[in-house]
């Protein structure tokens, strides 16, 4: 089975008939798509200006959106070397439990479902690097009262998503399944009371103790 470099080789490959170049890029979601195969692959399209069903893009427009999900799976891959780094030192200093934040990570299969969205054709608009950067943000910053990609309050606990994690609470701003050790017990409590199709309760409901909105990062 190719990997993602062998993969997106393929992409860039003039040689090779444009619709096998389409397919290259499809399986280059196999193994890194952060918002699930389906969302990342109408958020590649849709910033690249690629129509979902065209099987003969032009190919500038797909090597844009191959150049975005590589800058974005490099970054992650930085991260990952650096957790990886860390771990190795917590087990030599005999912890070897990792904490939430570190269970959560290692169910992401490397790269896939980082962030998953409840809609394929809901998730976020800016650049994927951009995004996975205040991800990371939020994980080194520690929990706090809002989505970690668009600062919004806006999180409904939904108990029957497709795919792992099976619940959580779901962005309706942005349309991310926020992973939960990057929120507060408060903002998960609330999340818990508005379920979908329910109004979120008002922002004077919000506890003294949450963190304000954080500044974007950017990369």
């Amino acid at each position: 089975m190719a990997g993602f470099r062998a993969l997106a080789r393929d992409v860039r490959n003039p040689r090779r008939h444009i619709t096998a170049r389409r397919t290259s890029l499809r399986k280059c979601l196999e193994r890194f798509a952060p918002y699930g195969h389906r969302a990342t692959w109408h958020h590649l399209c849709s910033r690249a200006g690629i129509a979902l069903e065209d099987r003969h893009p032009e190919p500038a427009r797909l090597i844009t959106a191959l150049e975005e999900l590589e800058e974005a799976r490099t970054l992650w891959l930085g991260y990952e070397a650096q957790f990886a780094a860390r771990r190795r030192q917590e087990k030599l200093h005999g912890i070897r439990q990792p904490n939430g934040l570190d269970d959560w990570h290692l169910r992401t299969r490397r790269g896939c479902d980082i962030m998953p969205c409840e809609s394929p054709s809901a998730h976020p608009e800016d650049r994927l690097a951009e995004v996975l950067a205040r991800l990371i943000l939020a994980m080194e910053s520690g929990p706090a009262s809002a989505c970690p990609v668009c600062a919004q309050n806006r999180l409904a606990w939904h108990d029957d998503l497709d795919r792992h994690p099976w619940e959580g609470p779901v962005c309706g701003n942005c349309g991310i399944v926020v992973p939960v050790p990057v929120l507060t017990t408060e903002a998960l409590a609330a999340a818990r009371h508005t379920r979908p199709g329910h109004p979120a309760r008002p922002a004077s409901h919000a506890t003294p103790s949450a963190r304000p909105r954080r500044r974007y990062a950017t990369v």
